[in-house]
């Protein structure tokens, strides 16, 4: 066999070679690219986030994502996966939610559609402004330019200067995500209570001793502090707005306590009820100067639609309800009975 034939021979055994060694590559990368895309994240059990800031480039999610011990993968497989979902350079900054079980695929596809992480702030009916500030305070992930603020000035930032901001707030939960202001939510909220007034002014019964929406606001912060039983806040409201109409105090505990402040310890004394404020139902008629919570739309509904009857004073049962009565001396029995224990 001549020399040229073997070299000849070498030269395709070569070329085998190479070309099995090249298909066990492709084979071999193609296996490890494919687990690469459907293998989790490496995501603590409770979850958590991940944040791309502005300006940062595809190799620095990358490198964030490895540095945080979330991904162990070559930063080629990420490339490559972001050519084949045509997503690179197109990556949205934001806090990302990184729950157990989320794959590279689902990661990238989240950051390229902007689904940022949103977290959830709730306003609890019957909360006073200063405990609403107090939670705002504490809520992760918000930026918190209010905290130097006085209420004054929350209020002139949130556009609506001069308005006390007793009672102005809708309980309800609001959305938000990483970078969002407490103003943005004390705006929304604001402007949700005023959508909500706007929306139930114009249905309230007739003949209401209630001159505008804001004295309606008053009234539901009353009713939202009485009572949190659905079945009786018309049923308060109902009192209440018959003792308005018979020029009657409303003397109602729950805004004397708002008037006493820091001063209140837990208990309400009979020299409290008698110490006039301006929030002191006792020594003061009509309604109190401002709202004393913020009501709920419940609460609210309830201002608009009190229940018909004839009732003018309710007594706590002790178990959450009220038991009402059309007279002081049926009143007094009831006091007697449910509050001093003894019952005749």
């Amino acid at each position: 066999m001549s020399d040229k034939r073997v070299r000849g021979r070498a030269w395709l055994k070569l070329l085998v070679l190479l070309l099995l060694a090249a298909a066990g590559a492709v084979f071999y990368l193609g296996n490890a690219y494919t687990r690469f895309n459907s293998t989790p994240l490496t995501v603590a059990a409770g979850g958590g986030s991940i944040e791309v800031a502005r300006g940062s480039s595809f190799r620095d999610i990358v490198a964030d994502l490895r540095r945080q011990g979330l991904s162990t993968a070559n930063p080629l497989y990420w490339r490559a996966l972001a050519a084949q979902m045509r997503v690179a350079g197109k990556l949205h900054a934001g806090e990302y939610a990184l729950e157990p079980g989320i794959t590279p695929r689902q990661l990238l596809a989240n950051m390229a559609a902007g689904r940022v992480l949103q977290r959830n702030f709730t306003i609890v009916d019957g909360w006073t402004f200063a405990e609403l500030r107090q939670a705002l305070a504490r809520a992760e992930k918000l930026q918190h330019d209010s905290a130097n603020l006085d209420d004054a000035a929350v209020m002139q930032k949130i556009g609506a200067g001069g308005e006390a901001p007793e009672g102005r707030f809708l309980p309800e939960t609001y959305a938000y995500v990483k970078g969002d202001s407490d103003l943005d939510i004390l705006r929304r909220a604001h402007a949700a209570m005023v959508k909500t007034l706007d929306e139930l002014w114009p249905g309230r019964a007739p003949d209401l001793p209630l001159a505008t929406p804001y004295e309606a606001l008053i009234l539901a912060s009353i009713v939202e502090k009485e009572t949190g039983l659905p079945v009786e806040r018309a049923q308060i409201a109902g009192v209440f707005v018959r003792r308005l109409q018979n020029h009657m105090l409303l003397q109602t505990d729950p805004s004397v306590i708002y008037g006493m402040g820091a001063n209140y310890a837990g208990n309400i004394r009979k020299s409290d009820l008698t110490t006039d404020t301006p929030f002191n139902t006792y020594t003061r008629a009509g309604l109190p100067p401002t709202p004393i919570a913020l009501p709920g739309r419940p609460a609210l509904v309830a201002a608009l639609h009190p229940a018909a009857g004839d009732a003018l004073y309710f007594v706590a049962r002790g178990d959450g309800g009220h038991v009402f009565a059309r007279s002081l001396e049926e009143h007094n029995r009831n006091v007697d009975c449910y509050q001093r224990k003894r019952c005749r």
